[in-house]
């Protein structure tokens, strides 16, 4: 990997394997994690959405995977969301963005991810609500090309919607997150792909450091897990990105 010199290869790794870790971990993929620390050490535009995409894919059906196993997926609460986000993903996916506009729009949404981290958006569960078709269907679909446009998943939008609207518990949300992300992420890179672009190969190189912290966070996280001082550190590292790409 030309884009990082020699000294930061470990440093980069590393990272990388907290992030795959503790995203995989709530049922996320990690794109968000992924792209702030891409932006951190000056990755070019052309290789985050892409390599944020292929992580997804890998990170989140890990997730999904240890979550399925432990019966917490709900086909029912997952199927609405999903008809309307991957379109809206796959259409998201064909379109190229100004470098400025997206740096812009995905600094806002890892605001958004950091807070999350913070504890600020992780709403408590409450009693199950019956879901609102219509609505499901709205959110899906605006996740969905925004997914396809930044090269993130949605899930780390999705399970605090779910639970502050009550329609699912803490793991319920994190299972269905899981699958979100992975279908988003596949519509988005098929977009991306029939759009006539190419996965760069700097991309690849970054699997297998991301499945070992997917697979170790997917097993963790299904079960019982809860790391506050990680998750603070690295919401903080994801905040120094989104200032960094909104005020270059």
């Amino acid at each position: 990997m030309n884009l990082l010199t020699s000294e930061n290869i470990i440093l980069f790794s590393f990272a990388l394997i907290v992030i795959a870790f503790l995203y995989s971990s709530v049922g996320h993929g990690g794109a968000s994690g992924y792209l702030a620390l891409m932006t951190i050490f000056a990755f070019p535009v052309a290789i985050m959405k892409p390599s944020a995409l292929l992580l997804n894919l890998f990170v989140s059906s890990i997730s999904f995977l240890f979550y399925y196993r432990m019966n917490y997926f709900k086909p029912k609460l997952f199927y609405p969301f999903a008809i309307a986000s991957v379109p809206a993903a796959f259409i998201g996916g064909f379109i190229t963005l100004d470098n400025t506009i997206y740096k812009v729009i995905l600094g806002i949404v890892l605001v958004f991810a950091a807070l999350r981290l913070f504890g600020i958006f992780n709403f408590k569960e409450k009693e199950a609500v019956k879901i609102q078709l219509p609505f499901a269907l709205a959110i899906g679909f605006v996740i969905g090309l925004l997914s396809g446009m930044l090269g993130i998943g949605g899930g780390i939008i999705l399970s605090p919607i779910l639970l502050f609207l009550g329609w699912a518990s803490v793991k319920e949300s994190a299972a269905i997150s899981s699958l979100f992300i992975f279908v988003n992420s596949f519509a988005g890179m098929l977009g991306f792909l029939l759009g006539g672009k190419i996965i760069p190969i700097e991309s690849f190189y970054l699997v297998p450091i991301a499945v070992i912290g997917g697979m170790l966070g997917g097993f963790y996280g299904s079960g019982y897990f809860s790391n506050k001082t990680l998750k603070i550190v690295l919401g903080t590292v994801i905040l120094m990105a989104s200032i960094k790409l909104i005020f270059p």
